[in-house]
């Protein structure tokens, strides 16, 4: 079979995450990096698709944005990247099994959420601000999107957040479940695309978006902090509550019957 079965499927998921939690600091930072970049990069495409769609098109315009989103995980995952949302689910898998540490989870949270805010400001400020790219004729997108997110509460940028990673991580899970490249860009693909499509808030993305605003002069780093708090807590609770601890829970998998990650 070209697949893994759900339950083969955690066990490689487990074995993602212990292979995570030996990566050194160096390798992290290079990872986290890239795929902070990549989801940007998604991100920044999904911008100019829709910024000068017709109005009237409504979600459908939106629609066709989401649909090209998925680049960066896309890019993430077969390029290979350190992506906190991934990560959210595989290190937690992990040592629900006993596998890894607390501390090893927290350590690659860490890094590989400085690697990749660095990844995102790097593209906002050198593609967004000194290309323009997310200024001049996509200002006015580029603020209005990244204002919806920090305009929002703690609770709704909270619960978003859980919708967010759970589409995500479940992109990630579906990658693991194919042992081909082409099946793992058609499992990650439409819950990346649901995600975006949504509106839900992604901790990553944010770091882009909010941040190419602010160069822009829109917003200040103090309207981003609360958005970034209540959507990293909401992300966490995604990965790795609805998906890593519930299946988990359902299959109860053994490291040592761990597939290798393809």
């Amino acid at each position: 079979m070209s697949l893994y079965s759900p339950k083969e499927i955690a066990a490689v998921a487990i074995q993602a995450g212990i292979a995570k939690s030996r990566s050194s600091v160096p390798t992290l930072l290079i990872l986290g990096f890239i795929a902070g970049a990549f989801i940007a990069t998604g991100f920044l495409l999904d911008l100019h698709v829709i910024n000068q769609l017709p109005a009237n098109w409504g979600s459908f315009g939106g629609l066709l944005g989401a649909a090209v989103f998925p680049v960066g995980i896309i890019l993430t995952v077969l390029a290979g990247g350190e992506l906190l949302t991934g990560n959210m689910m595989t290190m937690p898998i992990a040592w629900f099994a006993r596998q890894v540490s607390g501390f090893s989870v927290v350590r690659n949270w860490f890094w590989v959420t400085i690697a990749n805010f660095i990844g995102s400001i790097a593209v906002a400020w050198f593609f967004g601000h000194v290309l323009g790219m997310t200024e001049g004729d996509y200002l006015k997108k580029t603020v209005a999107i990244a204002s919806a997110k920090v305009h929002a509460d703690f609770m709704h940028s909270f619960i978003s957040g859980i919708g967010c990673n759970w589409l995500v991580c479940l992109a990630t899970w579906m990658a693991f479940a194919s042992k081909d490249m082409v099946g793992k860009i058609f499992g990650m693909w439409f819950p990346v695309m649901a995600f975006v499509a949504i509106g839900f808030q992604h901790v990553v993305a944010n770091m882009f978006i909010i941040p190419a605003a602010i160069f822009a002069g829109q917003l200040s780093w103090a309207d981003y902090l609360p958005n970034f708090a209540a959507v990293f807590l909401g992300n966490t609770v995604g990965g790795a509550v609805f998906v890593g601890l519930a299946y988990y829970i359902a299959y109860r998998p053994q490291n040592q019957s761990a597939a290798t990650p393809q």
